[in-house]
């Protein structure tokens, strides 16, 4: 496991740098708080650019297995994940804030730190209510409710 760092935001993007490595468990906090765990290691790459306006930006992919908790049965679920978001660099909140389009925008500094850049794109594509396609919880109460209200008469003549 790599450990991430921090990066000059606008002049590793200006100089097309790039940092690259695998995140664990415990370097994901805020997304173990969320009852998300990681299977192995999620791998990240963050790359500086500009983009097709001149802007600083950082590209950010990260891939890897969340394990979730599904919304139905709450048993685990594999959510094989694949982010991949390019991030404008803003040199202060106001310009963010006063932004009119659909540009994903971060503040940069000169200590931006690469695993909570990392995350904070994995905890936005994170699924808000993860289910199986087919609950073994589902199963049995479907067969449950299929119970013949002929057959519970039956067996109450039968005593």
């Amino acid at each position: 496991m790599s450990q991430p760092g921090l990066i000059d935001g606008f002049p590793f993007a200006r100089a097309g740098s790039e940092v690259h490595g695998t995140l664990g468990p415990k370097q994901l906090p805020r997304l173990a708080e969320m009852g998300c765990g990681v299977q192995d290691e999620l791998a990240y790459r963050v790359r500086g650019d500009l983009n097709d306006r001149g802007s600083p930006c950082l590209c950010v992919q990260a891939q890897g297995t969340l394990v979730l908790a599904c919304r139905r049965c709450l048993e685990p679920i594999r959510f094989s994940l694949e982010v991949e978001v390019e991030l404008v660099l803003a040199g202060s909140q106001r310009e963010i804030e006063a932004a009119e389009d659909d540009v994903d925008r971060v503040l940069a500094s000169r200590a931006m730190d690469v695993a909570e850049l990392v995350e904070d794109e994995v905890i936005l594509a994170v699924p808000m209510a993860p289910a199986h396609a087919a609950c073994a919880l589902d199963l049995a109460q479907a067969r449950a409710a299929r119970a013949s209200p002929f057959e519970v008469l039956r067996q109450l003549k039968r005593h």
